[in-house]
């Protein structure tokens, strides 16, 4: 089967948009494949012998972005850039309860529970990584866009510039600049 165009899946993201329930049936394999590459770049990072699984995080950010029925797709990019997102909350979230959960002493179940255990070394670098990310988009939003594209949704500088509408060039400045504003507050820490 030949890949679908983006043309293709930004049409039924549309289509899904306004209303019709079978653009969402064809819309599903077309992008799973996708999901899955996002997820799975951005779990590369994690700490070797980690048991959280591309399929949990792929599963769980499609169930987050189908309920996400008022949602204005533009376009392809602007889908994916919405799953890099949510996939960013869905492991900040689970770093968050699990950080939590050993303070209080208390394990805490959460829907990635069965099928993740995140380190509380890796967790807690992710939640330094968003507070510096928060950071930075107080005051350059669209820097913390890129790295959030990059870093959490594991888009290349192609995608990212496809995503936030703006040049590859661009995108590798704002890149480059980010990182390293990044690297200078989590070596503060």
């Amino acid at each position: 089967m030949a890949k679908p165009s983006s043309h293709d899946i930004t049409r039924l993201l549309l289509d899904w948009r306004d209303g019709d329930q079978a653009a969402l049936d064809q819309l599903a394999p077309l992008i799973y494949d996708d999901l899955r590459r996002l997820a799975h770049r951005r779990l590369l990072g994690e700490r070797a012998g980690h048991t959280l699984q591309t399929t949990a995080l792929v599963n769980e950010a499609y169930l987050r972005l189908i309920d996400q029925r008022e949602a204005s797709w533009q376009n392809r990019a602007h889908f994916f850039a919405i799953a890099a997102r949510l996939m960013r909350r869905i492991l900040l979230d689970y770093a968050r309860t699990r950080h939590y959960a050993k303070r209080a002493g208390v394990e805490r179940q959460v829907a990635l529970d069965e099928a993740a255990e995140l380190s509380d070394e890796r967790g807690a670098e992710l939640i330094a990584v968003d507070e510096a990310l928060t950071n930075l988009a107080a005051f350059d939003e669209r820097k913390s866009h890129v790295v959030e594209l990059r870093f959490f949704g594991g888009l290349t500088i192609e995608e990212t510039a496809e995503a936030l509408q703006i040049s590859h060039a661009t995108v590798e400045r704002e890149w480059t600049t980010a990182r390293a504003w990044l690297y200078r507050e989590l070596s503060k820490a």
